[in-house]
């Protein structure tokens, strides 16, 4: 302890009273304080240490907490090495730009420290600055000032030239390509979540990593100079160290100039080797981290998975290390036990190969185990949407190009849009029973459509009805019932050409998907389902759910609520909408789903009578007579909230025979005529429509928005 100069020694220090405060310091003032908060890890300690690292930069450090510190840097800087070897992705060491920043604070610091002591205390010995530079400056300098300085300038152009430089050029390049690929692979998340690929939450995750890997390249980016600046840092002050302390020697001491350079000398590059060390260990882990790249997995493994998991690469280096140790003035000894090294490694890799990762992972899935059945369960699991193929309709949902799987994608992307849900996944399947070309439409293990499509044809429809005239095999488009013809595909241009409408297979098959899957739309919503929609809402929107469920209203209610939108195709996309408007009816004492079904409706009378704009900019209707607004209140039977139509038969009758009429006669004007009643009335009217005429929309008088154009095409008498 007598060789550690305190240079602050000079302060007037009162030991008597700095003892009488400490022993009246408690226990439970350092609890009151905190003291937890100053541990490594916590806010105010990373604080007090960064302000420790700052302080340094102009308060004289003594000798012995010099060496603590340049201790702890090459300690850091092993350990910051060790974790980079060791990591399975570049990601999962983000705070590694941070820990650059600081552990070149930390350097800098503790070389300005050194300086410090160096000029003012060089020419009392070589423990001057401390017995980590003495120890650096003594023991790997050999003594001799030639060969240390020699040694410092390899490792200074090593670090400088060579990894400093390298991983801040691979750094900038990741950086960059990694913010051109930013939008394709956002692009390619969102398509996965439309697709139903994956759910919300795994998209959350993806773009969450994906940010951090943005972010971590662009400030691996920056932090690349860090140690560049460092090493010339290192350099500049290894020069002033010299000259300087040759000057204060000669000038100041009266050394003569010999003893001023072996003192002075010996200590500035003992100090310029004790950081650049550290400085050279950190720089190693930067090239480490960011040469990573995609790479999966520790660095051992992938070096020992990818040098030495074949053989043929083991075995021709064998055979070059044996022709090289039967060479003439080459040691013979090391070569031919690098030789038999590899030939070992090369012939257990050719009894036993290493597998691949996804390889090993594929293989034990792939096993089953023995006498292994699927569990009983299984059979009770059902398919919400199915579409079985005949055997020839296989191609057209496999292959490089899957066009059934891509237009289904599509489709679930644009009734998510349009619908205001995910559709369930559709499970293609294939099924022998059926004849080749035919294939069914299931949901819920029901059938609810079937239909046959040629694979190797091109279906053609003309717009203005009839037949195309062309050579072909008349059918009935399957979704519509439209007449069609199957023709051969070099007919293509001709039909184009005749402005028919020309549609391929998997067109033809997921249009009649589409239309089957819009009518039963609403048994698709499942009570799951309406948990991940209310779970799925904007934060702000969170407290109107936990405001009605279940004080108000059960969830069980609001699924059914937008299943009735969603049977007459009545988008819930706007579901803060719907919500509140279920909130307001719970708040006038309605409680029956019907009537809030039709609370909900008016307040959704603007989205609903858009919908139903025709392209002449108005809603065309058909309203129902006074006389026939009456007989039908006079028929609703039942309690306030479950109004039932008992409409007499004959009555029911002539009412059926005179809506025909009228809509066959708006059928020639080329209109789409949208059905309105009283408010009190739409259900049972409803009831009626869907029966005779499913695409026709039935409305009450509220429901048509204020402002909207309206038009009365007819009127039932």
């Amino acid at each position: 302890m007598s060789k550690y100069k305190n240079p602050i020694a000079g302060l007037n220090i009162n030991v008597n009273s700095f003892l009488n405060s400490m022993r009246s310091f408690k226990l439970d003032d350092l609890k009151t304080f905190g003291w937890r908060r100053l541990l490594p890890g916590s806010d105010v300690g990373l604080a007090v240490g960064v302000a420790v690292l700052l302080s340094i930069l102009v308060v004289p450090l003594p000798t012995m907490f010099l060496d603590v510190g340049l201790a702890l840097s090459i300690t850091i800087s092993v350990l910051i090495l060790m974790v980079s070897l060791f990591l399975k992705r570049p990601l999962d060491f983000t705070s590694f730009p941070t820990l650059l920043l600081l552990t070149t604070l930390l350097r800098l610091a503790l070389e300005v420290a050194t300086t410090r002591l160096i000029l003012g205390h060089g020419n009392e010995g070589v423990y001057a600055a401390g017995h980590v530079v003495a120890a650096f400056g003594g023991f790997l300098m050999g003594g001799d000032v030639v060969i240390g300085g020699i040694l410092f300038s390899i490792l200074l152009v090593v670090n400088f030239m060579v990894i400093t430089k390298g991983s801040g050029r691979i750094a900038e390049v990741a950086a960059r390509f990694s913010l051109d690929a930013m939008p394709g692979k956002q692009m390619a998340i969102d398509a996965e979540l439309a697709s139903g690929a994956i759910s919300d939450k795994a998209a959350r995750k993806k773009r969450r990593e994906l940010e951090e890997e943005s972010g971590f390249y662009g400030s691996m980016d920056g932090a690349a100079k860090f140690v560049r600046g460092d090493a010339i840092a290192g350099l500049i002050i290894t020069a002033i160290n010299i000259v300087g302390g040759l000057a204060i020697g000669v000038v100041r001491h009266g050394m003569p100039l010999s003893e001023a350079a072996s003192s002075f000398t010996t200590l500035t590059i003992g100090d310029g080797l004790v950081s650049q060390i550290p400085a050279l260990l950190v720089s190693t882990a930067a090239g480490i981290v960011v040469t990573k790249g995609g790479t999966e997995g520790a660095a051992d493994a992938t070096l020992v998975r990818q040098l030495a998991g074949g053989p043929k690469p083991l075995a021709l280096a064998s055979g070059i290390a044996a022709v090289m140790a039967l060479m003439p003035g080459l040691p013979m000894l090391p070569f031919l036990g690098l030789a038999g090294v590899c030939g070992g490694l090369a012939w257990a890799r050719h009894i036993k190969p290493l597998p691949a990762e996804d390889e090993g992972e594929t293989a034990v899935a792939q096993v089953p185990a023995p006498n292994a059945e699927p569990p009983i369960t299984d059979s009770l699991r059902i398919d919400m949407i199915r579409l079985e193929l005949g055997f020839a309709l296989l191609g057209l949902a496999s292959g490089e190009t899957p066009q059934l799987t891509e237009q289904i994608k599509i489709l679930r992307r644009t009734i998510a849009s349009e619908m205001g849900f995910i559709l369930p996944p559709v499970r293609i399947q294939d099924n022998l029973q059926l004849p080749a070309e035919k294939y069914v439409v299931r949901i819920k293990e029901i059938e609810v459509g079937s239909g046959e499509v040629r694979p190797n044809r091109l279906l053609v429809m003309n717009p203005n009805g009839g037949l195309p005239a062309l050579q072909g095999e008349v059918t009935q488009e399957p979704a519509f019932g439209l007449q069609a013809m199957w023709v051969d595909p070099s007919l293509r241009e001709e039909a184009t050409f005749a402005n028919y409408t020309v549609v391929d297979p998997a067109s033809v098959m997921v249009t009649h998907l589409s239309e089957l899957v819009r009518e039963n739309l609403s048994e698709l919503l499942t009570y799951s389902e309406t948990q991940k929609l209310l779970d799925d809402l904007p934060r702000d929107q969170q407290k109107l759910v936990s405001d009605m469920v279940p004080s108000q209203i059960s969830l069980g209610a609001i699924q059914r609520v937008l299943q009735a939108l969603i049977s007459e195709r009545i988008s819930i996309r706007d579901l803060t909408t719907i919500l509140e408007s279920i909130q307001e009816a719970c708040g006038q004492g309605l409680r029956a789903v019907p009537q809030i079904v039709a609370h909900v409706r008016i307040r959704l009378c603007r989205q609903i009578s858009a919908s139903v704009v025709g392209p002449n900019g108005y809603i065309p209707i058909v309203s129902l007579s006074p006389a026939w607004e009456s007989v039908f209140l006079d028929s609703m039977v039942g309690p306030p909230e479950d109004r039932q139509l008992a409409m007499a038969p004959t009555k029911l009758n002539e009412f059926i025979a005179k809506l025909k009429i009228i809509f066959d006669q708006v059928a020639n004007l080329n209109e789409t005529p949208v059905l309105v009643v009283g408010g009190g009335i739409r259900e049972g009217v409803h009831a009626i429509m869907e029966r005779l005429r499913p695409s026709t929309i039935v409305l009450a008088q509220g429901e048509i928005a204020p402002r909207v154009k309206i038009r009365t095409v007819a009127v039932i008498q």
